[in-house]
């Protein structure tokens, strides 16, 4: 029992200090920034397409489970766009897309460094002097903080065409109506609450994975495993991180 709760505790410690390692100054800024260009592409721009692709199903798909489960005859026709409409800004092209990314960026952050902690690679850049955990971390987390925003915009756009293919492509409902229900009421701070979730979201993506990668013990073995718990965890904290932010900014 005694175990059980100091093994969390001891872990969130040494997040911490490895996080505190991290956000140490740069030694060479232009190598940093060098990285910090080639994470944005690894972990962002290759990540645009499945975005764009599950939040183009998505918007389409809710306007049709909408209109099936809560149709009436007392309920204006617009309520369907409205609906989608506040679904992909509070919600899905923030936390949902988030938890997504968590399972595709985050093992690719924990076998990555992972595999170059049980390689050895890491023992290297201390032995020559370079703050490791800076140079292998610190790219990671500010790359993904600068592109999620982009992502949640390319998400939410994304899901309003796919609720306009069902308009055009179906008789679920007509283009205006849903145009008429995308701008009913609308509240500008709902996309705005999204993009600074994301934020957060995003700091949790890359830095819980590259925790575990990074304390890796073992061989391949011991990475496969790194890397499911990181996913797992994250996916975890993002939920919690979704609730409490939600409460905090509505």
């Amino acid at each position: 029992m005694k175990t059980m709760i100091l093994k969390p505790i001891a872990t969130v410690g040494k997040y911490l200090m490895l996080m505190g390692r991290t956000f140490s100054r740069p030694e060479r800024m232009r190598v940093y920034f060098k990285q910090y260009v080639n994470e944005m592409v690894q972990l962002g721009v290759n990540s645009i397409g499945i975005v764009l692709l599950i939040s183009f199903f998505i918007g389409a798909v809710i306007p049709i489970q909408i209109k099936l489960n809560i149709e009436s005859p007392w309920m204006p026709r617009f309520v369907v766009g409205y609906t989608t409409r506040e679904i992909m800004l509070l919600e899905f092209s923030s936390a949902i897309m988030c938890l997504i990314l968590a399972g595709k960026v985050g093992s690719n952050i924990a076998s990555e460094i992972g595999t170059m902690r049980t390689t050895q690679q890491i023992d290297a850049l201390e032995i020559m002097g370079v703050n490791s955990a800076s140079y292998l971390i610190l790219p990671k987390i500010m790359g993904m903080m600068t592109m999620i925003p982009v992502l949640v915009v390319f998400s939410t756009v994304s899901g309003i065409c796919g609720a306009y293919a069902t308009a055009y492509f179906s008789d679920i409902m007509t283009p205006a109506d849903l145009t008429t229900g995308l701008q009913y009421d609308l509240h500008v701070w709902y996309f705005w609450m999204g993009v600074i979730k994301s934020f957060f979201f995003a700091f949790i993506i890359a830095s819980v994975p590259a925790f575990f990668g990074y304390t890796v013990e073992g061989g391949s073995t011991e990475v496969g495993k790194a890397s499911t718990n990181a996913v797992v965890t994250s996916s975890v904290l993002v939920l919690f991180a979704d609730l409490f932010l939600t409460q905090l900014l509505s």
